[in-house]
């Protein structure tokens, strides 16, 4: 026997109508075929009839009297045959919340919530973020094969560079290739969370020292402060180059550092994001991408 409370009861009856006499638009022999047809339960037996005889109060009676199981059928064939009626006439849905409302009803009753509703428009699937893995795979396989290049070294440099530029389009980094201005060479740029980023690329496997640190460096202060560098060393850094050299606007990265970037997916963005900030806590412009993201 379902034991509801008065609110209860109202919300069945601003859905369904009960109290006034009439249940939705069923007329008394439809209301008895509904019940017989779909519930094989006799609406107007006279157990139903404690309140008077029409539909609404046998449906009373039996929503107080009936078995949980049964109260639950009822109202969730009810909903269906309201919600194909408003649907077929174009209607709205005039009772607040009625589906979530009467699908905690119907939980409290022991039955399953109301089906999600047919006519919302369901949300669309994110737009994945990011280049698909199979472009990803590509870049990975364009780096492991310039390692193996019998090129010149100056041929290896500007692979490089190219190499670098798509990796920072495919993360949407809105990159520049190379560019000559009256006395510099630049290697590329990007844009990243405001700033416009200088690109220094050396595709070497011996160790960049704090000479070459300090020329790129130089690059950087003589423009707008909202220029900041990536310096790209395949071969890494020196040990002395650390020792001897302050960095200001720019972070570091080595060949390890772009391979395991590439390997694990990683979010360029979010790799500068994280230099960016270790930098700027710890006073060290090359943190390792391995320290930086847990496996």
């Amino acid at each position: 026997m379902a034991q509801l409370t008065t609110t209860e009861m109202a919300l069945i009856d601003g859905i369904f109508g009960m109290y006034s006499g009439y249940v939705l638009d069923f007329s008394n022999d439809r209301f008895a075929a509904f019940f017989n047809r779909d519930l094989k339960i006799d609406i107007y037996h006279d157990r139903y009839a404690m309140y008077g005889t029409s539909k609404g109060k046998h449906f009373r009676a039996f929503i107080e009297i009936a078995p949980n199981a049964d109260v639950v059928r009822a109202l969730t064939a009810l909903w269906e045959y309201r919600e194909a009626g408003m649907l077929d006439r174009g209607e709205a849905e005039n009772v607040p919340n009625a589906r979530q409302r009467l699908s905690n009803l119907l939980i409290k009753l022991g039955g399953k919530p109301l089906l999600a509703d047919p006519s919302a428009v369901q949300p669309s699937a994110p737009e994945p973020k990011g280049p698909n893995d199979g472009v990803l795979a590509a870049l990975e396989q364009e780096f492991l094969a310039m390692a193996a290049m019998d090129e010149a070294p100056q041929q290896r440099g500007y692979a490089f560079e190219r190499f670098l530029k798509r990796w920072c389009d495919v993360w949407g980094l809105d990159a520049h290739a190379s560019f000559r201005t009256a006395t510099e060479q630049i290697d590329g740029s990007f844009q990243h969370e405001g700033s416009t980023y200088l690109v220094e690329a050396k595709w070497h496997t011996r160790p960049v020292d704090a000479a070459s640190l300090h020329g790129f460096q130089g690059k950087l202060l003589e423009r707008p402060d909202w220029t900041r560098g990536l310096y790209v060393s395949y071969g890494g850094f020196s040990g002395q180059s650390f020792e001897a050299f302050t960095a200001r606007r720019l972070i570091m990265m080595d060949g390890a550092d772009v391979y395991h970037a590439l390997n694990r997916r990683l979010d360029l963005g979010e790799v500068i994001r994280k230099k960016v900030r270790y930098h700027s806590e710890r006073r060290q412009p090359f943190a390792r991408v391995t320290d930086l993201f847990s496996a």
